[in-house]
């Protein structure tokens, strides 16, 4: 008896009473309370309405008392220390999947963040020796990340999003193939007749802008054009030099590091008197809100967002419930969403 509402008795529904009402042992209930693999999809589905019918709740609390386990994952993002990273649509993106498949197994999530690694490392750990996750998601792949090393060693569940620099062979990733993005990128700007390509990043340490360059390198030498080095934009006198940069280069075209960051390029390029597209034309990564917010539109490769934080919490349930080994690769499909910042080179100025 749990109490009463409007005069009747409200009994509190048991494993027992969706058991029979499914017409299921009890076990096989509890199991599609764990989501275990061995019930078969439709008989979830079919326990799971009953479950709703008669209003029955799982107690998260108790079962996992038992376990040891708090339901409930842990989100770790980098250090949010510029204005581009706080306002950067991907980990917002990114979380609302990792929460909308953390629900499906009735796990809820936590976010560790802080302006530098030192803190965020403190933070982690906090959360760990607290007992207030069960494993966690990296969103970040980073040289100079300290949490990577903290989980591996003390042997914690959590599964990455971008490549590691280090661990490869036992640590399960989810990513684009960064590499291939950013040589079809610079492929999809020679195509277009340009042949003085730039790329442009704000980070230096991380895995994707070292995988996106790659692949801008790459192309640049199968077409038998120059490779430049990056235009790195991280300080004030960075941008003094961006104009000086362009000129020097001749460039007709910049592939940028993501999108947030190519709006900011194209500022700074009008600034110098560039027109966007008709005397430089821009593509840039993620196909973010921010690529269809102001115009020109801007041409972006869409690393499908949702099914990295979607693919990641999968696999972390998995490994947290000894369902997968170690050492699992997975690459998420892209595809490049043509706009309005490239056009053609030759029809510039027609």
């Amino acid at each position: 008896m749990i109490g009463r509402k409007k005069g009747v008795l409200l009994m509190a529904i048991t494993v027992k009473d969706v058991a029979k009402k499914a017409g299921v042992a009890t076990s096989t209930v509890s199991r599609v309370i764990n989501d275990h693999p061995s019930i078969s999809e439709s008989t979830k589905k079919k326990v799971r309405k009953v479950m709703d019918e008669l209003g029955y709740v799982p107690n998260i609390t108790a079962r996992n008392l038992g376990k040891r386990m708090s339901s409930a994952i842990g989100v770790i993002l980098p250090p949010l220390d510029s204005k581009e990273r706080i306002g950067n649509p991907f980990y917002l993106e990114i979380m609302e999947a990792i929460n909308e498949e953390a629900r499906h197994y009735n796990l809820t999530t936590a976010i560790a963040t802080a302006k530098s690694f030192d803190v965020l490392l403190e933070n982690v750990q906090r959360m760990h020796l607290q007992k207030q996750v069960d494993g966690f998601i990296l969103v970040y792949s980073d040289s100079q990340d300290p949490v990577i090393n903290y989980l591996y060693k003390n042997h914690i569940p959590f599964t990455l999003i971008g490549q590691p620099y280090q661990y490869e062979n036992e640590i399960i990733y989810v990513d684009n193939d960064n590499q291939l993005l950013g040589k079809q990128a610079t492929d999809f700007l020679i195509k277009n007749g340009h042949k003085n390509i730039l790329f442009v990043t704000n980070t230096t340490h991380e895995s994707l802008y070292f995988e996106r360059y790659f692949g801008y390198q790459k192309a640049m030498m199968l077409a038998n054009l120059k490779v430049h080095p990056s235009i790195v934009i991280e300080q004030t006198e960075d941008y003094v030099a961006f104009d000086a940069l362009l000129k020097a280069a001749q460039a007709t075209a910049l592939v940028v590091i993501d999108d947030i960051f190519a709006l900011r390029t194209m500022q700074l390029a009008q600034l110098y008197g560039y027109k966007i597209p008709e005397t430089l034309s821009i593509i840039s990564f993620n196909n973010s809100i921010f690529a269809t917010l102001t115009h020109p539109y801007l041409t972006s490769i869409d690393i499908d967002i949702s099914e990295l934080g979607r693919v990641a919490m999968k696999k972390l349930q998995e490994l947290i419930h000894d369902e997968i080994s170690v050492g699992v690769r997975l690459v998420i499909p892209h595809r490049l969403i043509k706009r309005e910042t490239v056009i053609p080179l030759n029809d510039q100025n027609t």
